[in-house]
């Protein structure tokens, strides 16, 4: 199979969608693969260590769109990419569809394959392509709550470790899934005072067992939500609905009854945000200000620490590449259940549906395809 890898051109990613090592790795399969020059660089791959690996380099992103049956990426296409796939050419990405009617009409107008990292599964009911990056979403946001909460950066002037006879910050992490567990480790690293929020009395118990007396655990009403909200110093939001938008749960009111200069970290961004008050932002500007709360929204946070995270994606996302690359979509995805969950558009039918209720397409079981 011709495998194509376009530089990112979100703002500020600087991920890419195959390391070299990856690129060997199809090579060796008897693959094709065509990177774009500098597509690498963010993570320190120039283009002669694709080269070596055995890629071709191309000056455009064009020329990959035009010849690529697969094209492999970090991010969601932007719109200029988004024109340039065509009928029957495999997308392998992240999509994140939900909440972007935009991008889903330029997908099924395209007619191209478009398989989304965030919704394949696994036997454990888990989402293994989302979870490298949710890891390290979730320890980020700690970083970038504690940045936030800096003074000269609109916060209240709170270290969340406290220092001997003063109090240390507030967190709370609202979901205790892979993003709530590791923003809990990193605040409780800090040692922050940490409470987490869930309603899946499963995952209470995990989280309780695991941090013991180090953070609070608390089963997610709207009282305690308020409760716990109005008093907390850093909030991040670490709910996901797997494939669907996210759902609203602190409100514009709650919002505005936080302390000044408080600070929110919207983890659930990418799928929409679960404050009502979130809007995507980017590496580039970070946050703004809403109520006097500093929000912190940006959409491909890992983007920031690129190596970490395309190696960490690269070692999830390699072995449905090969199986793709080497039986087609459509075997790789009847041989694969799990695989055949990430397939969310495909010749201008939409195939998840969570997706189709949210936008109001009609869903077509990706079975059916």
């Amino acid at each position: 199979m011709f495998i194509g890898v376009p530089k990112e051109i979100k703002n500020h990613e600087y991920r890419v969608g195959l390391t070299p090592e990856s690129v060997a790795e199809l090579v060796s399969h008897g693959h094709n693969v065509i990177v774009e020059s500098n597509a690498g660089t963010g993570i320190g791959a120039d283009d002669d260590a694709y080269r070596a690996a055995g890629a071709e380099i191309a000056e455009t992103a064009a020329d990959i769109f035009a010849n690529a049956e697969m094209i492999v990426k970090v991010k969601e296409p932007q719109a200029v990419e988004r024109a340039m796939l065509r009928e029957g050419q495999i997308l392998y990405t992240y999509l994140h569809l939900a909440p972007d009617p935009e991008q889903t009409k330029d997908l099924v107008n395209s007619g191209a394959v478009c398989i989304a990292y965030e919704t394949v599964t696994d036997d454990n009911g888990g989402l293994p392509l989302l979870k490298p990056m949710s890891q390290v979403a979730g320890r980020m946001s700690i970083q970038a709550g504690a940045s936030a909460l800096e003074k000269a950066k609109g916060g209240l002037g709170v270290l969340l470790g406290g220092v001997p006879g003063v109090k240390p910050g507030k967190v709370v992490v609202i979901g205790g899934g892979v993003v709530g567990f590791n923003a809990a480790q990193m605040a409780v690293g800090l040692h922050a005072d940490v409470t987490i929020l869930d309603r899946n009395p499963a995952v209470l118990e995990k989280l309780e067992n695991h941090f013991e007396a180090s953070a609070k655990v608390v089963y997610s009403t709207k009282a305690a939500l308020e409760e716990e909200v109005t008093n907390a110093d850093l909030v991040v939001g670490a709910v996901l609905i797997p494939g669907a938008a996210a759902p609203k749960l602190v409100t514009r009111e709650l919002i505005s009854k936080m302390k000044p200069g408080a600070v929110v970290v919207d983890v659930a961004i990418d799928q929409g945000g679960c404050f009502e008050t979130s809007k995507a932002t980017t590496h580039a500007k970070p946050t703004y200000v809403v109520d006097d709360v500093v929000h912190y929204c940006v959409a491909n946070m890992p983007g920031a620490v690129a190596r970490t995270s395309t190696y960490a994606l690269n070692n999830v996302t390699l072995p449905h590449a090969l199986a793709i690359a080497n039986h087609g979509w459509k075997q790789a995805l009847a041989d694969n259940r799990h695989l055949m969950n990430g397939l969310n558009v495909a010749h201008g039918k939409v195939t998840y549906k969570a997706v189709a209720d949210d936008l109001g397409y009609e869903f077509i079981a990706p079975e059916l395809c």
